[in-house]
């Protein structure tokens, strides 16, 4: 019994000793890492906040879209759009790949607005649509401007596996200022405009009949639609005033469009690798300035003419 008990004891007297020395470890190891702190930068970190401050951001005194101005006299309208800029501040990664691709597409977009007269603020909704990228929504709205298949065969737009010209930057654009100038001329403002072009014409229309109002910024919507105008807005304060929202790059950080020449061709392409090869290129560069070619072939029977970009060093 006494063996025994010496035994428990000892035992007991170890599990102590094993304790004391794990508890301890984390205390001398923190010790050191704030002693290297110390000897870094001259100040001691006792925990994260120390080293990193979350900020909130300052909303602009005003605001407009697209010539309209934004009510941020009300305190909803001010919530709204301090949610939106607070998520893609603070989205550092997106927002810093958005900058990139913007100084890559906006001075090919940009004359594109101008060209069918919609107003230059469509550009940070072209950006909310797709990012820039050539990534389908889940839903299957596709393209620089996400259009559904159905929408963009309605607009004129050849949508099939061979060819998808929702991804032609210069022919879709063309149907998104369709788009939005006559949902501008039903609802009477671009914002509305721009919410019919998240939610349809027919579910705006009704709406605002519901709720007998007459301003995007009145009414109430599914959570979807209630934020997209002001991510729209969020993007145009923060892409305009990188800066001022913490996005700090050199021009040559930005991307750039490859230099470019267009052909007609109006006969079908058996082989677009040799294509490109006729034209000192590769299949890879050749697709990706061209994304609505979809296959690797141009079918073409109905003898169509099609404006080929071919990249040019």
């Amino acid at each position: 019994m006494k063996t025994f008990l010496r035994i428990t004891l000892f035992s007991t007297f170890l599990i102590i000793c094993f304790l004391f020395m794990n508890v301890s470890k984390p205390q001398e190891t923190s010790k050191k890492n704030e002693d290297i702190i110390k000897k870094d930068t001259g100040i001691v970190a006792k925990n994260v906040s120390k080293l990193y401050e979350v900020k909130a951001v300052k909303l602009p005194s005003s605001m407009e879209f697209a010539g309209e101005l934004v009510p941020l006299t009300k305190a909803d309208i001010r919530e709204r759009l301090d949610r939106e800029l607070l998520v893609n501040t603070y989205w550092q990664s997106n927002g810093l790949l958005l900058l990139k691709r913007a100084n890559k597409f906006f001075p090919l977009l940009e004359p594109l607005l101008k060209q069918h007269n919609l107003p230059d603020d469509f550009k940070y909704l072209c950006v909310a649509e797709s990012a820039l990228i050539q990534v389908p929504s889940y839903k299957g709205a596709a393209g620089y401007w996400h259009f559904m298949p159905r929408t963009g065969r309605e607009y004129g737009l050849e949508v099939n596996e061979n060819i998808d010209e929702r991804y032609n930057l210069e022919l879709s654009t063309k149907v998104a200022a369709e788009y939005l100038k006559r949902a501008k001329n039903k609802f009477g403002t671009w914002t509305l405009a721009a919410a019919a072009y998240n939610a349809g014409s027919g579910r705006i229309s009704k709406r605002l009949k519901e709720q007998k109002v007459n301003s995007y910024y009145d009414l109430l919507l599914n959570p979807e639609t209630g934020r997209y105008v002001f991510r729209i807005l969020a993007l145009k304060e923060i892409m305009s005033n990188p800066k001022k929202y913490g996005f700090i790059f050199d021009q040559e950080d930005l991307y750039t469009y490859p230099n470019v020449k267009e052909i007609l061709i109006d006969s079908p392409i058996e082989d677009l690798a040799d294509f490109a090869k006729q034209y000192n290129t590769t299949y890879k560069e050749l697709k990706i300035v061209n994304p609505w070619l979809r296959q690797t072939k141009l079918n073409n029977k109905s003898k169509k003419e099609y404006k080929i970009k071919i990249p040019v060093n």
